[in-house]
């Protein structure tokens, strides 16, 4: 058997030995960064359909980039949303503290602080912006790079910081991974560090919900690398089959960890299309807009409300970071990949959206980045109080058997004891 990168026609015929087609990355390490295979859409050009038009009416949606701030930071097109001043600078506010707050925690974990850390650096307009679409009672069953959803959503930066460095005042007592929080009355269930599962667990509590007669959605998420598990395609059918009030939302940031998009997204065109073999409305949207990813959020919301059953969205960013603390992205994209990014940074979008308005000035910017440096370096004093991975009073090893059981069974209960505790 042969494998090969790429195959003509010429390949092609009734005597070829069989074959294998090995997915080429778009670049490696030291190639030029080429991001010429994307397909980008101009800002305004896609259309936006009604909320209850049929999955079969917006098959193009798949194949375009719904966006809405152009080069020169005008808002232009059908999914232009009326948005308040107050809520984009809010969300620039978001976006700025979910980027200091992953510097410092990076920084954190090059001290030997905690033991691990993921940043979220260029992805933050998508979940900033789609928490403000949310209501507070509606559940998101996140991936490892969504903690703007908390920071957005209010949580405390110290108790989010107090979950990376696993101290007294962690609130899972150090039984997670760094990274992978829990917080379910801020809407945000329990990472998993299996990835993918949370995909279709995310469709069961959707389920459950209409099945007690809620109203509150759920929002589900997943990476492009890790969608092709076999858990993303049993949670597209379940979602498919019973109408869940859920959104899918699938980030694709180019990378999972040191494989390109091209080897999961195989032949399709994109990977929204992926959405049309399960019947469901699938919409590709430019993830660094921040008015388009709240509009399509608010939408693909409205649909699920309305018992108009699931959505479908990939969001197109980019993964500016390493995949993880341990991980050295050098040896396998191009250094200056992230700058030759098309789409562009959220952060400098939205502030150069709000300038264009009159909403915003350089010097307002200058202060407020001030402000969250400020901001974020009070919280982690304040989490650093509380005890690190290497100094201060950390959970108690009793909390290993609580939590688990209503009732300690007698073996555990021995153990324990064992264990004098």
């Amino acid at each position: 058997m042969k494998v090969t990168t790429e195959q003509s026609d010429h390949d092609i015929g009734p005597e070829t030995p069989l074959t294998l087609a090995l997915p080429r990355s778009t670049c490696g390490s030291r190639d030029v960064p080429d991001f010429s295979d994307l397909v980008i859409s101009s800002a305004g050009e896609t259309r936006r359909p009604d909320v209850t038009e049929s999955a079969s009416e917006m098959h193009d949606l798949a194949y375009g980039l719904i966006r809405v701030l152009d080069e020169d930071g005008r808002a232009v097109g059908p999914w232009v949303t009326t948005i308040d001043q107050s809520l984009l600078i809010k969300g620039l506010t978001s976006m700025m503290l979910t980027r200091e707050y992953d510097r410092r925690m990076l920084l954190a974990q090059r001290q030997a602080k905690t033991s691990f850390f993921m940043q979220s650096t260029g992805e933050e307009a998508i979940s900033t912006a789609f928490r403000f679409a949310l209501r507070d009672d509606d559940m998101n069953f996140p991936t490892y790079r969504q903690q703007a959803l908390l920071i957005a959503g209010g949580y405390p930066l110290e108790l989010m910081m107090s979950q990376i460095f696993s101290n007294s005042h962690d609130p899972l007592r150090g039984r997670q991974l760094p990274g992978l929080y829990s917080a379910r009355e801020f809407g945000f269930f329990s990472l998993s560090g299996n990835v993918a599962t949370q995909f279709v667990q995310a469709v069961g509590w959707a389920m459950a919900t209409a099945m007690k007669g809620g109203d509150s959605i759920t929002a589900a998420w997943i990476g492009e690398g890790s969608s092709a598990e076999s858990d993303f395609f049993s949670a597209m059918l379940m979602a498919s089959t019973y109408r869940a009030p859920v959104i899918l939302n699938l980030i694709n940031n180019q990378w999972a960890i040191s494989t390109s998009q091209a080897v999961t997204q195989g032949q399709a065109a994109t990977f929204a299309v992926r959405g049309h073999g399960f019947g469901l409305p699938s919409l590709r949207v430019d993830g660094n807009d921040f008015l388009a990813v709240y509009a399509v959020a608010a939408w693909a919301i409205e649909r699920a409300r309305r018992n108009l059953g699931p959505t479908f969205v990939e969001w197109v960013t980019y993964r500016v970071g390493a995949h993880s603390s341990s991980d050295d992205p050098s040896a396998y994209r191009p250094k200056s990949e992230p700058s030759a990014w098309p789409l562009g940074d959220p952060i400098e979008r939205l502030k150069n959206h709000l300038i264009a308005i009159g909403a915003w000035t350089h010097d307002e910017h200058t202060h407020l980045e001030a402000r969250v440096a400020e901001q974020v370096q009070l919280a982690q004093a304040t989490a650093e109080g509380w005890g690190t991975l290497k100094s201060g009073p950390g959970p108690s090893p009793r909390d290993l058997f609580e939590d688990v059981y209503a009732e300690v069974p007698d073996h555990l209960v021995r153990q324990r004891r064992e264990a004098g505790l």
